[in-house]
């Protein structure tokens, strides 16, 4: 009898085997949770368990543990609770539960509003088994107060302590012969209400606002010569005053009481129905049971899922971490589901078993958002209808504290981004465009989109191939002179028309093509550009500001620069404006001048130190990789053990202000002359030769408004591809987007902005990828809320407008925040340029992919789809987007850039390719099946039920005797008048 007891299970650990048949229990289990298909869920149930202790002679119920998810005991000390952790139980303790609920009192849905008449009911629901005097002595334990952990302990005073002794709490008790032999309103020493202590207790912060109570009470008694058991659920959930530990209304009680001598095996039968309740599927049944056996079935079901640990491998004393993600019931409960008879415990679907936290991959969908609708503006309308509702919540939704952090991050990766591509464009067009107008066009252009567009978490920016387009467009203007304003005006009308006509066509119908594979190819290389770029610039300070590497320390008295006086009669004669100090340069003292004094007067420095620089290449880089080290580390601070939860998350929202404000400080605190942003102080185009509207006629022939149409194709190829594939990936169904999508009503106002910037000779824009995936990751939710142990939920993104338009805003009035903005090191930008980069691989498959190659089998991380695909197909897999994404960087870095487009419709071309060498099984798994392939399955799948409906009616039996046999079950309960 004792080898069970020191064999342990984990609870709720499904198989990754499929049953091929079903348990009674389990044909039970499906009638119980299959039936209401529209009910509400079941509550979360928050379990106390209590047990039974003397103190001086006084009987108090103690807290134990308690559950929410995991389970958390109160320390042998007494002082402290539990880490939380996975309750293992021995396997005894279920089958002796078991015993319990079969042979004890099982009430379900008793009318009952105190503790007392519940007992009182309970109690003569037994009258038969049960004497009137030990009703009342049952009832008189059953009432004792109950000493929460959140209270103190009571101190007693000398003379107490004198009296009793040691302090030590017996489980055994007494009960004296003076014990009242009626139950009375006198024996109840249970507070009737919640205690302050309870409506205090910050515990509540933990448990959802609808959750539940069950209360499981254990103890020995010695007036019992056999257990007392009862199982009661209450029709309705009620506060039964100091039952329990917050004020949460009870829903189930528990009751143990046993003679003495086995108070081990009780509490672990106290904690194997406490465990049980806190079991999302035991749960459920316990809620919607009908009578003991379907309690017995939901037990029965439960053991047929454990995992049973060998006694002699396993140390039962180690607490088990709680799982970083807790495995979904889902798949369990489906099983028991009567919509999925034809289903059998989980066999459907072509992908085979999956593990417990891992489902099979979700066909390849984009929903209602890219339906072809077959009519003018059919997308466009749905679009609007989909977003007006929400605009408003849209607004008042950005309110919160995290939006202040989200518009600062965003803001100095868009300025950044701005100085910089204004920059380079001004080189390349002659300071036809330049930094006010890269400034000017962002601000008007994400200003506007964020307004009025489909998706406002989407960032414009300007992106490399329309660098290289507008590069390429000014030398052939210049060459064969034609006006490059005015043909530049005339493109982006061209494009504008196009981009309508893609709109009124329902053109973004295409995107239902670009699968997983044509994604993270895009993602990746935006992604790569990012940290190269960073790179980069972080090597060119190395170039401007080189390390002394000449310096010997040897020789540092060989190191002096002197300041010489020049020739006067030279010096006079070459310089046109002479100051009344130069005229009085033979009374300066030439030795004592600083080194701008010298060059002021026109003196010559001489020396072997006149041109040292200090190491502001070092300084840079410790500027630079600190920044990026420190907010990737305050970004993971909100899982650290240090400090309470909600400074934790401000810690991780505010994380990249936080590094730039400590270094920017750091910077100025060490005075080095490190470069520093340079934003424009006077609002005025770059180019003095030009205005801020550009007329459409009069500089260029005819013919050109007309053949301007061509290259106006590129570019709307260009923008048509970017947006759209940089739309995919924001709406990703990761993101948990709950507002809906504006695939056409984002091209469309796309459209009327390069109209726009054409007009005002400022750069054209579109959505830039990195910047819009880390708008969405500062934006993300979680539950604050969340079990002990149990990691914060993500809830989805704080979807909204105001962060957008904010850092639009701000990007406009930063020519007049230039006092301010000019103490920021550039590189500290390069630094959030760098996590900007690096955060957006995150959660890319194809990067996990990657690092697979460069690991031994027996390290690799266990993905879903290594369990389904053979490690050969997925690093051949891998290799293939590899190749094509070096591809796509060789083209980007150089003038071919300017067929980007075509290359990532190239990628589509691809993936249809790779139905020839990879099996749809293995497809499902590392990419997405395409749109035909599923409407082929589909298609097939409606033949193969007209054949067996068909086949049916022939006499064949066709279908399975377990869903026969549940039909005929339903059909009788149906006839004998159960809900």
């Amino acid at each position: 009898t004792e080898r069970p007891r020191r064999c342990h299970i984990l609870p709720g650990i499904a198989s990754d085997k499929p049953r091929k048949t079903m348990s009674p229990a389990a044909e039970r289990l499906r009638y119980i949770l299959g039936d209401d298909e529209d009910t509400m869920p079941t509550p979360t149930l928050f379990t106390e368990m209590d047990t039974l202790q003397q103190e001086d002679d006084e009987l108090e119920w103690r807290e134990s543990a308690r559950w929410v998810k995991f389970e958390e005991k109160v320390e042998e000390g007494g002082e402290r609770w539990s880490k939380p952790h996975v309750s293992t139980l021995s396997l005894h303790s279920l089958f002796e539960l078991r015993t319990c609920l079969q042979t004890g009192t099982v009430l379900l849905d008793l009318e009952g509003y105190s503790l007392p008449q519940i007992i009182d009911i309970v109690l003569h629901t037994e009258e038969g088994l049960i004497g009137p005097e030990l009703r009342d002595k049952i009832s008189f334990v059953l009432l004792r107060k109950h000493r929460h952990q959140t209270k103190k302990p009571i101190h007693r005073s000398l003379a107490d302590l004198g009296k009793s002794g040691s302090g030590v709490s017996e489980c055994s008790i007494f009960i004296s012969p003076s014990i009242p032999t009626h139950t009375s309103r006198s024996m109840n020493d249970i507070a009737d209400t919640p205690s302050t202590d309870q409506l205090k207790n910050k515990f509540m912060k933990k448990i959802p606002r609808d959750a539940e109570a069950s209360n499981v009470l254990v103890g020995e008694v010695d007036f019992l010569e056999k257990p007392f058991v009862a199982f009661v659920r209450l029709s309705q959930a009620t506060t039964l005053g100091g039952l329990t530990e917050v004020p949460v209304p009870t829903r189930f009680l528990f009751v143990l009481l046993e003679p003495p001598g086995k108070a081990k095996s009780y509490n672990e039968i106290g904690r194997a129905i406490a465990t049980l309740m806190v079991d999302d599927l035991f749960s459920d049944v316990a809620y919607k049971a009908r009578d003991r056996e379907d309690l017995i079935a939901g037990i029965d079901e439960f053991l047929d899922e454990v995992i049973v640990l060998p006694p002699g491998e396993w140390d039962p004393k180690i607490r088990i971490e709680p799982p970083k993600k807790i495995p979904s019931a889902d798949q369990r409960k489906s099983v028991f589901s009567l919509n999925e008879l034809g289903q059998m415990n989980g066999t459907a679907g072509g992908g085979g078993p999956v593990s417990e936290d891992e489902e099979m991959p979700v066909p390849h969908e984009l929903g209602e958002e890219l339906a072809y609708t077959g009519r003018f503006c059919g997308g466009l309308f749905l679009d609007i209808k989909r977003k007006l509702p929400w605009y408003l919540s849209d607004i008042y939704e950005g309110f919160h504290i995290q939006s202040i952090s989200v518009v600062l991050f965003i803001y100095l990766g868009c300025i950044t981004n701005a100085i910089t591509f204004g920059g380079l464009l001004g080189d390349a067009t002659d300071n036809y465009q330049g930094v006010m107008e890269s400034f000017l066009g962002t601000a008007l252009a994400g200003t506007v989109f964020c307004l009025f567009s489909g998706q406002p978490l989407i960032i414009l920016s300007s992106m490399g191939p329309i660098l290289i387009f507008e590069k390429l467009l000014y030398e052939f203007s210049k060459n064969n002179g034609i006006d490059y304003m005015e043909l530049r005006l005339w493109i982006g009308i061209h494009s504008c028309v196009q981009c309508l006509f893609l709109v009124a066509t329902d053109a973004s119908y295409i995107i239902k093509y670009m699968t997983r594979f044509t994604e993270e190819g895009f993602s990746s290389l935006i992604s790569f550009i990012f940290i190269s770029d960073a790179i980069k610039k972080m090597v060119g300070t190395f170039k401007y500001y080189p390390i002394n590497i000449d310096f010997k320390p040897d020789y540092v008295t060989a190191y002096k620069c002197e300041c010489l006086a020049p020739d006067t009669s030279k010096s006079i004669l070459g310089i046109e404006h002479v100051s009344f100090e130069m005229l009085n340069i033979t009374a300066l003292d030439w030795t004592q001048l600083s080194k701008k004094e010298c060059v002021k007067y026109g003196g010559s420095l001489v020396g072997k130190s006149c041109k040292y620089v200090p190491d502001l290449a070092l300084m840079s880089f410790i500027l630079f990789f600190g920044t990026y080290t420190m907010t990737v580390t305050l970004k993971k601070f909100k899982f650290s053990r240090y400090f309470p939860t909600k400074l934790r998350k401000l810690i991780s929202d505010f994380s990249i202000f936080m590094s730039i404000m400590t270094f920017v400080g750091l910077d100025m605190l060490i005075g080095l002359e490190t470069p520093k942003l340079i934003v424009p102080t006077e609002f005025k185009p770059t180019r003095a030769d030009r205005g801020w509207f550009v007329m459409p006629f009069g500089k260029n022939p005819w013919w050109v408004y007309l053949a301007s149409s061509v290259p106006a194709l590129l570019v709307t190829i260009l923008i048509f591809m970017d947006q759209q594939i940089s739309a995919v990936i924001v709406n990703r169904k990761e993101n948990k987007l709950k507002k809906g999508c504006g695939y056409h009503l984002d091209l469309l106002w796309v459209g009327f902005l390069m109209v726009a910037c054409s007009f005002m000779g400022l750069p054209w824009y579109v959505a830039a990828t990195v910047i819009s995936i880390a708008h969405i990751d500062s934006l993300k939710m979680e539950s604050e809320s969340s079990a002990p142990g149990e990691q914060p939920q993500f809830l989805g993104v704080r979807e909204q407008r105001l962060t957008g338009i904010l850092v639009f805003v701000l990007t406009g009035v930063s020519i007049f925040l230039a006092p301010i903005l000019q103490f920021i090191p550039m590189p500290v930008l390069y630094g959030v340029f760098l996590y900007m980069g690096v955060a957006s691989l995150s959660g890319i498959q194809f990067w996990d992919r990657i690092k697979l190659i460069m690991m031994p089998a027996k390290h690799q991380p266990d993905f879903s789809y290594l369990r389904q695909v053979p490690l050969r197909r997925v690093h051949l897999f891998t290799l293939v987007q590899i190749v094509c994404l070096a591809v796509l960087w060789i083209l980007k870095s150089t003038f071919l850039a300017i067929i980007f487009p075509i290359m990532i419709l190239g990628l589509m071309v691809i993936r249809k390719m790779l139905d020839m060498v990879f099996s749809q099984h293995d497809l499902a798994w590392l990419d997405d099946i395409l749109p035909e392939k599923e409407k082929k399955k589909k298609e097939d799948e409606k033949k193969n039920t007209k054949k067996d409906k068909k086949k049916g009616k022939g006499g064949d039996d066709s279908e399975d005797v377990s869903v026969l046999v549940a039909r005929l079950f339903k059909e009788r309960h149906r006839l004998l008048g159960f809900k």
